[in-house]
């Protein structure tokens, strides 16, 4: 049977596992993210402990070199990590262990999971969104993860403005008030000073959040026109988001749109483990 080093690579702390199936992930650990020299030190010292391992799976914070013909292929790109742009993920493991590994970002590995094993089964067309101290998109079509010059960047779509929400420059680097800069956690935490969660039930950054991702969700219906449309992360802990998502995304394409959005639009049924089995599933899929 073959045993897979698993890893999800967040921005705040990478989660690493073991599994040989979905139903037995037989260790994990947290690992939080420091330096990449630390941080990556510490996870290939921690995979050396676990015994024989046939290949790793990992699904990273973005953006990623996914271009297998790029001497860069399996680093990460241009992001506003500090230190993190152009650190080698892929190349720490393979130079360490010399074993078959498959790379690709924590969105498009969590689609992939949850289109084999979670609220996406059945479905042609799984996208899945994370909402936390970013925001990033990933798409499985007829069970293959979409891909072009490189993963898709759905977290930097624009979108209308609140008109509530006219004065915030957004807190994204490089677009300022894109889907990212307008609703991840910091860009929450940067107008209010508090996260959603803590925010009272009838503070208007419930609407505004809610009304970014709603946008977002009528947006990927026509581009994609998904079965299944899954938000995951911190901010979607907070209480009757997603509900609110759904009036708002009901109200906005006004009938237009094929299905009923209270079955497409869903939090994660994979729950927590969404990242760990996405690298699950990018590693038995290479």
């Amino acid at each position: 049977m073959k045993r897979y080093g698993l890893v999800e690579a967040g921005g705040t702390k990478f989660v690493l596992g073991v599994a040989s199936n979905k139903d037995d992930i037989e260790a994990t650990t947290r690992i939080e993210t420091t330096t990449p020299a630390e941080t990556l030190g510490a996870m290939v010292d921690w995979f050396r402990s676990q015994g024989d391992l046939s290949g790793f799976g990992v699904a990273s914070f973005g953006p990623l070199i996914l271009d297998k013909t790029s001497p860069d292929w399996g680093h990460i790109g241009i992001t506003p990590k500090p230190h993190w742009s152009g650190a080698d993920l892929a190349g720490s493991l393979k130079i360490a262990f010399g074993l078959p590994l498959a790379i690709d970002t924590d969105v498009n590995g969590a689609a992939l999971a949850e289109a084999r094993w979670g609220v996406g089964q059945g479905a042609n067309s799984v996208l899945y969104f994370t909402v936390g101290t970013g925001i990033g998109g990933g798409a499985v079509v007829d069970g293959r993860i979409v891909h072009g010059l490189s993963h898709p960047e759905m977290g930097h779509i624009r979108l209308p403005r609140h008109p509530d929400d006219r004065e915030f420059a957004g807190t994204c680097p490089f677009h300022g008030d894109c889907l990212e800069g307008l609703a991840s956690g910091p860009a929450i935490i940067a107008r209010w000073g508090a996260s959603l969660s803590d925010l009272p039930a009838d503070h208007v950054g419930h609407d505004i959040i809610a009304s970014y991702l709603a946008q977002t969700v009528v947006t990927m219906q026509a581009v994609f026109a998904p079965l299944s449309i899954i938000f995951g992360g911190g901010v979607m802990g907070t209480v009757g988001m997603i509900d609110r998502v759904r009036v708002q995304a009901k109200a906005l394409g006004n009938g237009y749109f094929a299905g009923d959005i209270d079955e497409i639009v869903t939090l994660p049924g994979l729950g927590d483990k969404a990242g760990l089995l996405g690298a699950l599933a990018l590693a038995q899929a290479d």
